[in-house]
């Protein structure tokens, strides 16, 4: 194996080990209810402080699938406890990694509670868990709706981060953000789309901070609405 081949071995597996870290670390805030990268005591919904955002979560329809996964994962574990109870030893071995199978499955769902995606005064944190946390300057922003979408093809410059096979919001960029996806291959995208349990309220506050969107939307404010006149409707003849 060349040198180059062993970088990007070892560059993958500590992107994996660091994943994992901020999997288990989030359960810990998740327990704690300490939010990354929101301002103290800034619940979702609520205004900015300290300078970090508001907070706009993403977790809500994804909750019955995880605890499905987690059911799944405890059934395998006692089924294997029945096959192998011949096999201590084995049995042993196969107890641990289902039961940091289970915590990952946990730590997935506290990274999506404690990860949200947060609004700034300059900037919008797209984030989905613990493995995309994508910054995006207001500025560059050219238009945002809430759109419902449920089937993602792969494109080029697009970045779908759907959760339980959906998004709600979509942004389209006047000039192209840096994704790093998991094993840091860089990605230029213009593109977003995201998923929010309050989308209707995160497209209204960012159209309300995005200069970009203000500019566009202030000549067709501006224009004077001149209804269209007709002529008037003619008299109906009377009867003699």
């Amino acid at each position: 194996m060349t040198a180059g081949a062993w970088a990007m071995t070892a560059e993958g597996a500590r992107r994996i080990v660091a994943h994992e870290v901020r999997l288990l670390a989030s359960i810990g805030r998740w327990v704690a209810r300490r939010p990354h990268g929101v301002g103290p005591g800034q619940a979702q919904g609520q205004g900015q402080g300290q300078g970090q955002g508001r907070a706009f979560g993403y977790s809500r329809g994804q909750g019955a699938m995880m605890f499905g996964f987690g059911f799944v994962c405890v059934l395998e574990s006692a089924c294997m406890a029945v096959l192998l109870r011949n096999h201590p030893a084995v049995h042993r071995v196969v107890l641990v990694l289902d039961v940091y199978t289970l915590l990952l499955i946990v730590g997935m769902h506290a990274a999506s509670v404690t990860r949200p995606h947060v609004l700034g005064d300059t900037f919008l944190r797209v984030r989905r868990a613990a493995h995309v946390d994508l910054r995006v300057p207001l500025s560059a922003i050219s238009s945002v709706r809430r759109e419902l979408v449920t089937t993602h093809e792969r494109a080029k410059g697009r970045l779908d981060l759907a959760v339980a096979a959906q998004t709600t919001v979509t942004l389209e960029l006047n000039t192209p953000v840096r994704h790093f996806t998991f094993l840091g291959r860089p990605r230029d995208v213009r593109l977003i789309r995201f998923h929010a349990d309050e989308s209707d309220e995160l497209v209204r506050a960012i159209r309300d901070l995005a200069p970009a969107l203000a500019t566009a939307l202030t000549p067709a404010l501006a224009l004077p609405l001149t209804p269209e006149r007709t002529a008037p409707s003619p008299s109906p003849g009377r009867r003699g």
